[in-house]
């Protein structure tokens, strides 16, 4: 009789028992599972010269969210009789080496891992799959992270990805069913031989040093809590059924106008299978409800979207090379730069969301869109990937796909043209908080600051300063730009930008090719992009 087979679940995303496919086939069958998770130091080793605390990689609110993920499963794998078997890869990139030898030394059979598109992903997960079938080692790797396959997609639109959300959607029609089984139980945790097994590290003991007076994120990490928001989301189907996603309210962050699911998709801690049909059972429930792009489902479509976007584009994640972004002659400013990201423009606004980033590692969607626009078109003129490394490192929900797809969008690199319109470091965030709530708890040393200065206060008098015991260019820095003088430069240097890709774009015979025409016409935009139009109506600059 054969001996039942020894089967790993190796965990990377997908940090979650529910509806979780990778674990499922690697279950069924087994006499011993080992569920592994390698902590890689290319993402958790501390790195002083950080601009803030954390790793190179990963500011330190993002490794808390990952460790307390961690932590969850660890606690409802032991609940089902098994445990998160943590392993360290010795060096940067050997996250691959280290799941090798463990397949080797504990005589595994049968591989499952959760598919992932990402360059650093694709390169490592190939390592292990060569490794696992030369050594006669079943592989099977199901797509969960996303609501479809970003390859089918493809595949689907005849070898490349669709470039609008419209033409995304009329492809991507219903997605699966999620994995609804519970287990009362896992098979039970083979033996692991000599290998040193580690608990759930703290931050702490990462060696990120004493970081007890910073500001921890509100947001925990794990399943539980992401099953906890979920439900108490869905609750409100009143909510869910007018929601809107151009709409909330960007300054709100003791109660934030959104769900807050967003971390708990780009770790897994949520299946956005069972997320979205959860939002389908609300919508079987009330007579009418917003659709896509703006509702509730809209924003997990938009999220597949840019993974297939991101997974069918070469050089995504940069300008150069990148057939589906314009090419922008941004400056290299390194003064400019590190005032925005440290949240010291002088614009309280724009300050303030950098420093709930910094220490939350989150902020609205609509915040974003105003320290994005500042930094590359609106303001600042800077390279959009200078934005994007600062976002992909602090952001606890930093998605390699959605950040640069954002990135790409909110520049006007790609995807949205309407460069003219820009958010305004002053009015936009005036009309949420005119009183400016937000600004005082993330700038204390404007706390005191009168309502009708607190987005402008170097427009105090200086009576008004003292009073409020912040001299503007002292204890609060002066604004670096004059913002109507650098937006209308901003939107000089934009128009002589896009003139020179349509120039480039003509072929030798003198006439845009198809795919050039597609590419960089203003005029080819769907109506997902007239959707984001009628909500940067309201954030022109004055």
């Amino acid at each position: 009789m054969e001996a039942p087979t020894a089967a790993m679940v190796w965990f990377r995303k997908g940090l979650r028992v529910h509806d979780n496919p990778a674990l499922d086939a690697a279950r069924r069958g087994a006499g011993r599972l080992y569920p592994v998770f390698v902590l890689d130091p290319r993402y958790l080793r501390p790195d002083p010269a950080a601009a803030s605390p954390g790793s190179a990689r990963a500011g330190v609110a993002r490794v808390r969210f990952l460790l307390e993920s961690l932590g969850d499963l660890d606690a409802r794998l032991h609940r089902l009789g098994s445990r998160l078997l943590l392993l360290r890869a010795r060096d940067d990139d050997d996250a691959a080496g280290a799941v090798c030898a463990a397949l080797k030394d504990w005589n595994i059979g049968r591989l499952s891992f959760e598919s992932d598109t990402e360059p650093y992903a694709l390169a490592r997960d190939k390592k292990v799959t060569d490794f696992a079938m030369s050594s006669g080692i079943e592989v099977f790797t199901p797509v969960s992270h996303t609501l479809f396959d970003p390859a089918d997609i493809i595949n689907k639109n005849g070898g490349r990805p669709p470039l609008t959300y419209q033409s995304f959607i009329a492809i991507a029609v219903e997605p699966p069913e999620p994995i609804l089984e519970e287990y009362s139980e896992l098979p039970p945790v083979g033996d692991t031989g000599e290998y040193e097994l580690l608990p759930v590290p703290t931050v702490e003991e990462l060696g990120y040093g004493d970081i007890s007076q910073e500001e921890i994120s509100p947001f925990q990490g794990g399943e539980t809590e992401a099953l906890r928001r979920m439900k108490e989301s869905l609750q409100d189907k009143e909510w869910v059924a007018k929601f809107e996603k151009p709409k909330g309210d960007p300054s709100a962050f003791l109660k934030p106008a959104t769900t807050v699911l967003s971390p708990y998709l780009k770790f897994g801690c949520l299946s956005s299978r069972y997320f979205y049909h959860c939002i389908q059972d609300v919508y079987r429930s009330v007579r009418n409800y917003t659709k896509p792009p703006v509702s509730l489902t809209g924003q997990l479509l938009w999220r597949d979207f840019f993974y297939t976007v991101s997974f069918g584009t070469p050089n995504f994640d940069q300008m150069k090379g990148n057939k589906i972004c314009k090419q922008i002659p941004w400056s290299e400013n390194e003064e400019l730069f590190v005032a925005w990201r440290d949240g010291r423009t002088g614009y309280p606004w724009i300050d303030a969301i950098m420093i709930q980033l910094r220490k939350w590692g989150w902020m609205h969607h609509l915040a974003r869109h105003s320290v994005a626009c500042f930094l590359t078109r609106g303001d600042l003129f800077i390279h959009w990937e200078k934005g994007r490394d600062v976002f992909e490192r602090l952001l606890i929900d930093s998605d390699w796909a959605i950040n640069n797809g954002n990135w790409l969008w909110l520049s006007c690199s790609s995807f949205f043209y309407q460069y003219h319109r820009i958010y305004s470091p002053i009015t936009f965030g005036k009309k949420y908080d005119p009183n400016g709530n937000y600004i005082r708890h993330f700038i204390p040393v404007l706390k005191d600051m009168p309502r009708e200065y607190i987005y402008e206060p170097w427009t105090a008098p200086l009576s008004i300063q003292k009073k409020a015991k912040c001299i503007i260019g002292k204890d609060y820095p002066k604004p670096v730009v004059d913002h109507d003088t650098a937006t209308k430069e901003c939107r000089k240097r934009m128009g002589e930008a896009y003139a020179s890709n349509r120039l480039d774009s003509y072929s030798s015979k003198g006439k845009p090719s198809n795919l050039s025409r597609r590419k960089w016409s203003h005029g080819d935009q769907d109506a997902s992009n007239s959707s984001i139009a009628r909500q940067l109506k309201t954030s022109r600059s004055d």
